[in-house]
């Protein structure tokens, strides 16, 4: 978890270096922010050593963050759809968990996930505010 800081640092640079307004900076934070947390308390059971991987790229359209980590397989994807959130029910009735994977999907304008050589791979695709 030490490192979130970090990964936060290289999404902000991207940002500023590319002219990526305020609002989709803070989509882009969250999001990774959601991403490695579930990684190292989900994925590795608490901090380690394992690699997390991010890549983005922009166009005049859109931003694309690819996330990857080494984790044991996790679809999140099918995960959501398999167990979507109770998001009428009331919150002592709700269980606890799974928001964020349901957060990262809705900000996104779509989540392709796969599993590569050993690794979960999530590219995600932002679109650009006008």
């Amino acid at each position: 978890m030490s490192r979130l800081s970090d990964a936060i640092g290289i999404v902000e640079d991207f940002c500023l270096r590319h002219g990526i307004g305020r609002t989709e900076t803070l989509r882009l934070t969250l999001t990774l922010e959601e991403l490695f947390t579930n990684t190292v308390q989900h994925g590795h059971g608490g901090d380690c050593d394992a690699r997390v991987r991010i890549e983005l790229s922009v166009s005049s359209a859109e931003v694309v963050l690819l996330y990857e980590d080494e984790a044991p397989p996790f679809d999140a994807l099918a995960h959501l759809a398999a167990q979507p959130p109770s998001l009428d029910a009331p919150l002592d009735a709700r269980p606890v968990g799974g928001l964020g994977i349901h957060l990262v999907h809705q900000m996104a304008s779509s989540v392709r996930y796969a599993r590569e050589d050993g690794r979960n791979r999530l590219w995600l695709v932002f679109g650009r505010q006008a």
